[in-house]
């Protein structure tokens, strides 16, 4: 069998990469606007939106991803023996997942649920599982790194993160450097944005602008045409 090279390895990501970005705008589960801000949930005024529940609802974008995060899986955590959905997003894409390896899934919650068993961790989770965890979309970290850490409370063995999508953001590497967690994603931030220029869903003016903001979103205001 051949050996797959270093160099292999980054040109099949940058093709899958491309490949989710292009489908991402298509569905339109990714929304651009630079002039016109959305505003997430911490306050943040953000030229674009990423809502990766959608792909569920297309089934060929679901399986194309559903297959590239198994092949991720197998390639950088061969040793994996458990799959894991961060509530919410990440609960139907680790089943997905579970489910083509042929492995045991469960899920964490938010914060434990407030009847019956009061269990945060939903699922059979045994003491020597080797964990991946599975998430629709990574921002600054802190909600996935939470459900690791609530793992990882237990003494079970989280050996990584596989995601859909990433912001690239400074805050976000920190974060996953700090919890010694690798993360693995399919499609980042400047793929999308150099994607979104070629099939002109964006000005090529506008690549300053989204990388403005990708640089400092916390305090980002987008300026009038």
């Amino acid at each position: 069998m051949k050996e797959t090279t270093p160099q292999s390895e980054t040109e099949n990501f940058s093709s899958v990469a491309h490949q989710i970005a292009s489908m991402l705008l298509e569905i339109e589960a990714v929304k651009l606007r630079p002039h016109e801000p959305f505003q997430w949930a911490s306050g943040w005024n953000s030229p674009i939106y990423c809502d990766n529940r959608l792909t569920l609802s297309y089934p060929k974008v679901r399986t194309f991803i559903t297959k590239s995060l198994v092949e991720m899986i197998k390639t950088s955590f061969p040793n994996v023996t458990a799959i894991a959905g961060v509530a919410t997003a990440g609960i139907p894409q680790a089943a997905l997942v579970a489910h083509e390896l042929g492995l045991p899934m469960l899920y964490v919650r938010a914060k434990p649920k407030e009847h019956g068993t009061q269990s945060q961790i939903e699922g059979k989770l045994n003491i020597d599982d080797k964990i991946v965890l599975i998430e629709d979309l990574i921002s600054t970290g802190q909600s996935s790194l939470a459900a690791v850490h609530v793992l990882q409370s237990t003494r079970a063995k989280v050996i990584g993160m596989a995601a859909i999508f990433t912001y690239g953001f400074d805050r976000a590497t920190r974060n996953f450097s700090q919890a010694a967690i690798d993360l693995k994603v399919l499609c980042d931030y400047p793929t999308l944005v150099e994607e979104a220029i070629s099939q002109n869903y964006l000005e090529e003016e506008d690549h300053a602008i989204l990388t403005k903001w990708r640089d400092k979103p916390e305090n980002w205001m987008p300026k009038k045409k």
